[in-house]
Parts: structure tokens; sequence; C-alpha cells
């Protein structure tokens, strides 16, 4: 559309684009059977992710959506992160939500006052797909102060998943995490836990493990709602994320071998997903913008360094 006024138009009563723009065709997929050939289960999940990360890319989602802006959205997102921590649901599901929202956002103008109703309905779909029971829906117009009406709601749950052609298993920050963490703390574990002198000593080296892969996801979590992100594909936002986590916490317990043999496997996993020049330089850019959300977000990250 040429202008913001005819764009304004286009909205119809119901807040949504009647105009029908179903999600671009997705590339044709390359044969992965030699790629898949003897992995495990979990190694095979994720080259096939891997593969489908460019196609569920929510990139520049608001360039066409007159009402709503990048701060708008990350005002969305952040409430959203809330409600899926008060309702105890997967940070999958949480960044499912977004990455639905986003890429609807993508086919269809939404008017402002139905962008709430957009990210409960995305996170209604995401948990039907990843949890064993999703909220109801009366829980979810609940923490819209009842603004929306369950037909509104279902209604748009319909549009979503025709927009999205029944696209819903993206790749997503929650699965590259899970992965590269199992990966990186899991993989010289029991070689390592045999020099440990002490069970003090182990005790402390898991701790900070732990503290480690929770630092990385909350890093992650502040950069699904920075709309600076939507640019970085999931697996370079999270390789990204559990190095910014590794430097805040290098000085706050005594490294242990086996401390720097997972940072050695973290460093190895980067130069494999990394060859090339251009994709370093990549991740050089994503590492200096997360370095600099963190910085705005000090006050949080610390806090949870202390605990």
């Amino acid at each position: 559309m040429s202008g913001g006024s005819s764009e304004m138009s286009a909205l119809s009563d119901s807040g949504f684009e009647e105009d029908l723009h179903t999600s671009p065709a997705a590339a044709s997929s390359a044969r992965l059977t030699s790629d898949l050939h003897e992995c495990d289960y979990e190694e095979s999940c994720f080259i096939i992710q891997r593969h489908n990360e460019l196609q569920f890319l929510a990139q520049n989602c608001l360039a066409r959506q007159p009402q709503i802006t990048a701060e708008a959205r990350s005002k969305l997102v952040s409430w959203l992160i809330a409600v899926h921590r008060q309702l105890k649901l997967s940070f999958e599901s949480c960044c499912l939500a977004v990455n639905i929202m986003d890429r609807f956002l993508i086919t269809t103008s939404v008017a402002a006052d139905c962008f709430q109703l957009l990210g409960v309905t995305s996170l209604l779909i995401a948990t039907k797909q990843v949890e064993v029971y999703s909220p109801r829906i009366t829980q979810l117009l609940s923490l819209c102060c009842n603004t929306f009406s369950r037909e509104q709601l279902c209604n748009l749950e319909c549009l979503i998943l025709l927009r999205l052609n029944f696209r819903l298993a993206a790749p997503t920050l929650a699965f590259f995490l899970d992965y590269f963490t199992s990966r990186t703390t899991g993989c010289q574990t029991d070689e390592a836990m045999d020099k440990m002198v002490t069970t003090q000593d182990k005790h402390v080296w898991k701790e900070h493990e732990k503290k480690w892969k929770w630092l990385a996801c909350k890093v992650c979590e502040l950069s699904l709602a920075d709309y600076t992100f939507n640019k970085y594909m999931p697996s370079v936002i999270v390789l990204c994320a559990m190095k910014v986590a590794k430097d805040l916490l290098k000085n706050s317990v005594q490294p242990t071998d086996n401390d720097a043999g997972s940072s050695q496997t973290l460093e190895s996993f980067c130069f494999q997903e990394f060859p090339t020049f251009e994709a370093q330089l990549l991740f050089q850019q994503c590492t200096v913008d997360l370095k600099l959300l963190v910085s705005l977000n000090q006050d949080a990250v610390q806090d949870f360094i202390a605990l």
C-alpha cells in the first residue's frame, strides 16, 4: 500500500486487515537425508531446526505496521514473558508465541487496540503446540482485564493459523538454548568431575553451570523483547547469549578445569556454527548488541547474578 492513510483504511472493524495474505511460501527444502544419516535423535532435531531457521525468521515484521511501534512490541513481549512465568509455562511456549506474533505481523496490519489480543492469542496457539495443557481462554481474557471477547480471540486464532499456513514448528531461542547448553555442559562432565578434589568443588561447579544456563536464558529473554534482534537467527542469539553470560560470570567463582573445558566447548561450537568471515562478523555484531542490551538492563542482570 502506498500511504499511511490507505494502510489505516485497510483495517476492518475487527482491527485486522481484511484482505487475505498468506505468509511467503517456504523455500523448497534441501534434502537432509545425508546430514541426518547416523545422527542421534537430538542432533537430528538440531539439524532440521537449524535448516529451517531462515524460513521462520520474522525480519522487519513492523515494516508494514502503521500503528505498531518497536516500543509497543517491547512492552507486549515483556508482558508475555511475565504472563508465561505466572502461568508456569515453558520458555519454549513464550518464544514460539513471539515468533507466531511476529510472523503474523508480516502478513497483516494490526490496530493498536488489538495488539494485546494478538499477543495472548499467539500464546494460546503456542501452548497448544508445546504444553500438555494450554491455559483456559477465560484465564487469558482475564489477564487482558476482559477487554476482548471469547469470540474475538477464537476468530483471531483461526485467522493467524490461515495467515501462517498452519506452519507452527518454528525454531526458537529455547530449543537452541537447551541444545547448546546440554552439549557444552554435558559432553565432558564425567571426565572433568573425576578431577574434582572435593565434593564441595563439584557442588560449586554444578551451581556455576546452572547459573550460567539461567543467565544465558535471561539474556535471551531480554533479546526476545528487543526489536533489534529480529534480524538475527535464534541459534546466533543463543550462542552469543551464552558467551555474554559466561563473561558476566567469569569472576563469580574460582575457575576449575571443567569450567575451562566447557568454555573451550563453547568456542568450538562458535567456530563450527560460524566458519566464514561473514558469519563471524555477524556473531561479533550480535554479541556487541547483546552486551549493550545487558548494560541497559544492568540492575536486573546483577540481581540475578547475586542470587
